[in-house]
């Protein structure tokens, strides 16, 4: 008659139900995404992401084989995530619209973006320390991008009135864009003291300063 050698009080082991490769890819990158929603990165651990995805740490290391790994893994999805969504938010005609009101809605909509996914726009606006070089100029060719969409839609804005045909398209750009990342950054990194309220409707005010539109106009 055989014997049991497992303690009656051990906990069973668990196991996790076979997915195909992506599938589990992407269950372990949505854990470590909805564990960074209470940590910082430099906190993330496998342990925690394989608590998180219902998972034995042994499946975690079949997917991605350090933390490393998985930390570039992740940060590049969110890059990517980023890019789309603000390429979308770039209207492609002003015709018919207000230049200042076209800037500064695309100006809010980035720190709506902001505001509504905090997690994915701290790892992109607040880059971490220990993020891979890769990573970096991944950051940097996206924002070569997004500059470039801002240059086309100041562009067309300015060609609109001609009273602004002296500003400088490529400068008014980079100037909207670096105020639409510190304000990305203070909704992600200090909500307490800059809240939805404070932030909404600044873009519009500072596009009319910047543009010298008087007050009422």
């Amino acid at each position: 008659m055989g014997t049991s050698h497992t303690p009656p009080n051990q906990p069973k082991r668990r196991y996790a139900p076979r997915l195909p490769p992506e599938q589990r890819r992407a269950q372990v990158l949505d854990a470590a995404f909805a564990v960074l929603h209470r940590l910082e990165l430099p906190e993330l651990s496998m342990e925690a992401v394989a608590q998180e995805a219902g998972v034995g740490k042994p499946v975690l290391y079949t997917v991605f084989k350090t933390r490393a790994e998985l930390v570039a893994a992740l940060l590049e999805r969110e890059r990517e995530r980023g890019l789309d969504q603000v390429v979308a938010a770039f209207p492609t005609d002003l015709i018919g619209s207000d230049p200042v009101v076209a800037a500064s809605a695309t100006v809010e909509a980035f720190v709506g973006m902001a505001l509504e996914n905090p997690t994915r726009w701290r790892l992109i606006l607040a880059t971490p320390g220990g993020a891979p070089s890769e990573y970096r100029e991944a950051l940097r060719n996206s924002r070569s991008i997004i500059l470039d969409h801002a240059e086309m839609l100041v562009r067309m804005g300015l060609a609109l009135e001609p009273r602004w045909a002296d500003v400088d398209s490529s400068l008014l750009a980079n100037s909207l864009l670096t105020v639409a990342e510190m304000l990305g950054r203070l909704a992600v990194s200090d909500p307490g003291h800059y809240p939805r309220e404070r932030l909404q409707g600044f873009p519009r005010t500072l596009v009319r300063l910047v543009m010298g539109v008087p007050p009422g106009e």
